[in-house]
């Protein structure tokens, strides 16, 4: 293949890139990040959102990812596991890396319109790359188009994110919103209604919705951390609060779950006609 070079050196500067891959600050800085494991290193590849800048795999990984590698002609460096252990620090057993290119930030109103409709997530102050890679990885199992952050909610592309994502944060369209929550109206002038998911006691049970209550159209779900919950501008700019019925024992799930079960809902009810 005219798109792999073996590497034998793990100082060889060619692998500079990789060797950065704990710096996750840096990473942004220059306008990167890294795409691990091979069904991530695929939907990166596959789907085209991002460029992929290079490619770095094990023999293994190159005979699974080899022909969309040379389809993409992405520069792959083939080299020994012992060389992948280096670099990342630990025994790596995915045998895969890719450098992917951030490009331009999307707008807002670019990553509605790519949305279609569809339902978006909007995140309020997740600072945990756990829980945001779990999210936007239920956006997309249960057909959500597009995400919504605000300031403070951790990067989607950090590597972290992305693993935990199974790729899908370098599937699903993000954008940040700046002004927070007051931006928040620019969903409802694009015809979403804003639910706010909440443990409070007052909130309609989701799964009244299409049932007792309308089933909108077009749904922004509002998702807050754990603990603090959604701030009180994001529920005084939400249209109407939903909770999730639990046993008495407990009164909340993590965000990501909650995000779950609530876009899980979304997906099998059908919006109530006009």
């Amino acid at each position: 293949m005219s798109n792999v070079e073996t590497v034998e050196d793990p100082e060889d500067p060619r692998l500079t890139d990789y060797r950065e891959i704990r710096d996750a600050e840096r990473r942004r800085r220059s306008g990167t990040f890294i795409a691990e494991g091979r069904q991530v290193v695929r939907r990166l590849l596959d789907v085209g959102r991002y460029r992929a800048r290079s490619a770095l795999v094990t023999p293994p990984a190159l005979d699974a990812l080899g022909a969309v590698l040379a389809d993409a002609r992405v520069p792959t460096y083939l080299v020994r596991q012992d060389i992948v252990n280096a670099i990342v620090g630990i025994e790596f057993h995915h045998g895969c890396l890719a450098v992917g290119e951030r490009g331009a930030e999307q707008t807002p109103v670019a990553v509605l319109a790519e949305a279609r409709g569809a339902s978006v997530v909007l995140l309020e102050g997740l600072g945990d790359a756990s829980n945001v890679g779990a999210i936007f990885r239920n956006a997309l199992a249960f057909g959500a188009g597009a995400a919504l952050l605000s300031p403070g909610t951790a990067d989607p592309l950090y590597r972290k994110a992305i693993r935990v994502s199974a790729g899908a944060a370098v599937v699903l369209p993000f954008a940040r919103l700046d002004d927070w929550p007051r931006d928040l109206e620019r969903l409802r002038g694009d015809g979403y209604t804003l639910l706010a998911l909440t443990p409070r006691a007052e909130a309609v049970d989701i799964s009244a919705l299409g049932t007792s209550c309308p089933r909108p159209s077009r749904v922004a779900l509002l998702l807050g951390t754990e603990g603090r919950g959604l701030s009180a501008g994001a529920l005084a700019a939400a249209d109407l609060q939903v909770r999730i019925p639990m046993a008495p024992e407990m009164d909340s799930l993590n965000v990501a779950a909650a995000g779950a079960v609530a876009l899980h809902w979304l997906s099998r009810t059908e919006p109530t006609p006009a």
